[in-house]
């Protein structure tokens, strides 16, 4: 059995569907801090419950024989984690190690983390490799390299083995719109550009112009979720055929700008909206864009959603569908 933490979350539920149509048994731990429950498939075993809680997480691996860990649970927001760090540490970090504590003490040996591409900070080259200089500029980015320099330092000194995946910024949702992001308060590029054009806001802002960027707003390597779900199923298999513990950077290899996105999104939804633009944000590097040769060579993942077009598309038809349920 697989322990699913963060299932009910954007990314692990498409995870979690994606490992449910393959035949996979999982079990679902989450607290519905940010998820939501429509998101868990019926055929998952669901707990609710915090990865805090180590007795639960220790009952949950006795009762259901868990083998192997994807934890998702975390929180994301980088402008929130400046303002409130302490959150972050205590969630992201401190819920980390006592989740691989249970593990540890419970015979789990193979865990597939959820890391980001903010462990870079503001890099030096690019596109960037995972030997690139680990400096995040945020308490997220620190939150979530603290619990892989724990994993690293567990897996030198025991059995224990794992692969950490760097994302880049995940958009998109699936195809036949069954799922998608739903955030309680959205403030990713795509996300937000979706509710603008579905009228739940009046405007989209545009943080910083004046980037050392071909047109001064910020570039990011955007990728689509199911792209990311699927790198996790080939991370586990990974695991449990005998792969060495890694950390591998989830990404296009490519980058647009947030104009370019915007411009995108407008083709691909036929919607305008109003944008506005506003001073930068705190903690946002220039340029994140991910050299993914790694991933490719060690689990042997081939994306096949790589166009911002399909990305903006499948996003808008989520959120049209998103809110169509949330009017019944």
């Amino acid at each position: 059995m697989i322990l699913i933490t963060g299932a009910a979350g954007y990314i692990g539920s498409h995870t979690t569907a994606q490992l449910v149509e393959a035949g996979r048994k999982v079990v679902c731990l989450d607290n519905f801090y940010s998820g939501h429950r429509w998101a868990i498939p019926k055929e998952a075993v669901l707990v609710e419950g915090d990865i805090r809680d180590s007795a639960l997480v220790r009952k949950t691996i006795q009762e259901h024989g868990i083998t192997s860990v994807i934890h998702f649970a975390a929180h994301i927001e980088v402008e929130e984690s400046v303002s409130q760090p302490l959150k972050y540490y205590s969630n992201n970090t401190a819920g980390s190690l006592s989740l691989v504590l249970a593990c540890h003490e419970q015979g789990v040996r193979r865990l597939i983390f959820s890391s980001t591409a903010a462990v870079y900070g503001n890099p030096r080259e690019i596109p960037i490799t995972e030997d690139s200089p680990l400096d995040p500029v945020n308490p997220y980015g620190r939150s979530k390299l603290m619990t892989e320099y724990m994993l690293k330092d567990l897996s030198q000194s025991s059995p224990f083995r794992y692969v950490a995946l760097r994302y880049f910024n995940v958009a998109g949702a699936r195809a036949d719109s069954r799922l998608g992001e739903a955030p309680h308060v959205a403030t990713h590029l795509i996300n937000v550009a979706c509710q603008v054009a579905c009228g739940k806001r009046p405007h989209l802002k545009v943080y910083g112009t004046d980037y050392p960027t071909p047109d001064g707003t910020c570039v990011r390597d955007y990728i689509h979720v199911e792209d990311i779900a699927g790198a996790h199923l080939l991370a586990l298999k990974y695991l449990e055929e005998g792969g060495p513990s890694c950390s591998l950077n989830c990404g296009y290899g490519h980058g647009y700008s947030v104009q370019e996105v915007i411009e995108a999104f407008r083709k691909a939804s036929g919607a305008e909206f109003k944008v506005e633009k506003a001073g930068r944000r705190p903690g946002d590097p220039a340029t994140l864009v991910a050299n993914n040769e790694k991933i490719r060579k060690v689990l042997g993942w081939n994306p096949k959603h790589d166009d911002i077009g399909f990305i903006c598309k499948t996003a808008y038809d989520w959120e049209k569908k998103l809110q169509q349920l949330e009017k019944s």
